[in-house]
């Protein structure tokens, strides 16, 4: 079978064995060519095929989505052990952490934007499940060693007058996060490695679900869970107190453990070439992504949805200023109300889901969240409707964001998904910096409302973007490839 990309085409190659979802009469010398359109989806073979019992019964993804568990809880109880180490060490009482915090947020930040497309090169020539292993281990270590470190450093000052454990908890956060600028895009990349092509939308929901459930419970059970390790280990006394670090290392490493017995079936033969230049191979990735449009413009409807939510998470600061019944430092738990919309639409998603195109899901999905943006826009003043906004909101977005990272995993050949991955990586978490710093002066010039039905136009223009792409490349001359042909 034949397959040729370029930049008005896509298609994949139908697995042995399996039902293409459509097939076409191909103009070319090959008659037996098959092309599978990029929006359909391979049928399955029964009602139990369906749904997340098919790929909670394949053991490789049991043990890396148990490790994305420990590991995902652990990066979310980082930051809450980082404020907790501050405070109890740094900041003075009379004093704001904020400006502590938030010189722990750029360390963190930093690394993403500066090594994520170099780390998804490297991805692509290493060994995926190594660098998983080796990524949640070395993490591990970095945070087992703090508490000798500070001890150390205890009663020194270092630059600009700032304790010197100061700066090491900047060092340590900053190896943390460039360590997991590599985990990122293996992990992503690993996944279709184990999972069959008609489980990847299961797949991928699982994983969204369970991000977003170590988002609400890291953030919400962190602080209790670091008191109780920490009291816990001052009752054994010691020298050093390792209860909390403990919690946090320990998860990393314990996801290492459990990945050191993942089978991905990778062969040196399926990584890129090592003596290629890293920034040649950054082109390729660029390169593959402008041939490849479908590809593309998922890429960019994740980057716009990961903006509206990163300005979404200043914007319902003033929401809840506005809104009665609560107060502005409730905001959280209008956070928290999106999330649970968002892990109820991924649920529903990964079970019923996978037959149905992606574009399409897709572009209700925008449609959805522009419709629950403009209602927010006109409903500032009702705690109620707001709530219901919210979890269609996050529900919407599900729709949006696991059909999308799906299509990047089928449609991105595996020697190329770690680059990819990695500028997807880099592209999203800039996405999610700039609308942090600039949603709040556009609040403050132009107005919640006015802010709110910008970010509802945006998604929306980018719903029927993706529609128009989709549809065009559904037509019959990009559906039909070519094989070449010999010369005469």
């Amino acid at each position: 079978m034949t397959s040729v990309h370029d930049s008005h085409l896509e298609t994949t190659p139908t697995a042995s064995g399996s039902a293409p979802s459509q097939k076409v009469d191909s103009i070319s010398s090959s008659p037996s060519a098959v092309v599978q359109s990029d929006c359909a989806t391979t049928p399955l073979s029964s009602p139990e095929e369906q749904g997340y019992w098919p790929v909670l019964r394949n053991r490789n993804f049991l043990l890396m989505w148990s490790g994305q568990v420990f590991s995902q809880m652990a990066d979310k109880v980082y930051l809450v052990l980082m404020i907790a180490l501050i405070t109890s060490r740094y900041k003075a009482e009379d004093q704001s952490v904020s400006g502590w915090v938030s010189s722990i947020m750029i360390a963190f930040t930093i690394p993403a934007v500066l090594f994520g497309s170099v780390a998804g090169v490297y991805v692509d020539r290493w060994s995926k499940k190594w660098v998983l292993v080796l990524t949640n281990i070395l993490r591990g270590g970095l945070v087992l060693g703090l508490p000798p470190l500070l001890w150390i450093c205890d009663q020194q000052t270092g630059w600009f007058q700032i304790p010197l454990g100061f700066w090491l908890l900047l060092a340590i956060t900053f190896c943390v996060s460039t360590l997991t600028q590599f985990f990122a895009p293996a992990e992503q990349s690993a996944i279709p490695l184990i999972v069959d092509k008609p489980h990847l939308l299961s797949a991928n929901s699982l994983y969204t679900l369970t991000m977003l459930l170590a988002v609400i419970g890291g953030f919400a059970a962190g602080e209790p869970l670091l008191q109780m390790a920490g009291a816990f280990a001052s009752r054994l006394g010691g020298d050093w107190d390792l209860g909390q670090e403990l919690v946090v290392g320990g998860s990393y490493a314990i996801a290492g453990l459990l990945l050191l017995v993942l089978k991905t079936g990778e062969t040196a033969a399926n990584r890129s070439n090592a003596d290629n230049h890293v920034w040649a191979d950054i082109k390729e990735g660029l390169q593959y992504l402008q041939n490849h449009r479908r590809v593309r413009f998922a890429l960019i409807q994740l980057v716009i949805l990961f903006s509206v939510f990163a300005a979404l998470a200043v914007l319902v600061v003033r929401l809840a200023q506005e809104l009665p019944v609560i107060k502005t430092s409730q905001f959280g738990f209008l956070l928290a109300t999106g999330g649970v919309g968002m892990a109820m639409g991924t649920a529903i998603l990964g079970s019923i889901g996978q037959g149905l195109p992606r574009h399409r899901l897709s572009f209700y999905g925008s449609l959805g969240m522009a419709t629950m943006l403009g209602g927010l826009a006109f409903f500032t003043q009702s705690l109620w409707i707001s709530l219901v906004l919210l979890v269609g909101l996050g529900a919407a977005a599900a729709l949006i964001g696991v059909p999308m990272q799906t299509i990047i995993q089928e449609k991105t050949p595996e020697e190329m998904r770690g680059k990819v991955f990695g500028l997807q990586n880099n592209a999203t978490n800039i996405a999610l910096s700039l609308p942090l710093a600039l949603a709040g002066l556009a609040e403050t010039f132009f107005g919640l409302q006015t802010v709110l039905l910008g970010l509802a136009g945006i998604v929306a223009i980018g719903g029927l973007l993706s529609w128009y792409i989709s549809d065009t490349s559904s037509s019959a001359l990009d559906e039909i490839t070519s094989p070449p042909t010999s010369s005469p």
